[in-house]
């Protein structure tokens, strides 16, 4: 099996599997986010407590199995660290998918297996939707605390 084989593995057991796809009640991160050019749909929800961990992510929506595969391995990659490092998981995302050298395996996970959407631009928009939508509600949440 092919690297690319591998990484499209991960990617549809994502999309067909969904890790936290489920609603709460955040307490700390909710955003929606649409894609109105292919109907990607995403709210991303995170809880974070009083020492600033994101103690639950989760997300909802519906999109292609790019943008559904993302999300569900967003909440797995940040559940558990603090504001200050998401915000450095995602940088080293945003950097992955503009095709710029960055982290490997170890740091990123499950998200190298989206490296291969940077061949195709059009669906990069797809991969970061759920990611747009977590920035945007860091800013909210710094702003706020």
């Amino acid at each position: 099996m092919s690297l690319d084989d591998l990484y499209r593995e991960v990617i549809l057991d994502h999309y067909r599997s969904p890790r936290n796809k489920r609603h709460i009640d955040s307490g700390g991160i909710d955003v929606h986010r649409n894609n109105p050019l292919c109907g990607d749909d995403i709210t991303v929800y995170v809880v974070v407590d009083a020492t600033g961990v994101a103690t639950d992510a989760a997300f909802e929506g519906q999109g292609c199995s790019i943008s559904q595969a993302s999300a569900s391995m967003l909440t797995e990659q940040i559940r558990g660290k603090k504001v200050d490092e998401i915000e450095g998981i995602v940088l080293n995302f945003r950097k992955m998918m503009a095709g710029e050298e960055g982290p490997g395996e170890e740091e990123l996970g499950d998200l190298v297996a989206l490296k291969g959407v940077v061949k195709y631009p059009v669906r990069i928009k797809c991969a970061v939707l759920a990611w747009d939508a977590l920035q945007e509600g860091i800013s909210q949440y710094e702003k706020a605390h």
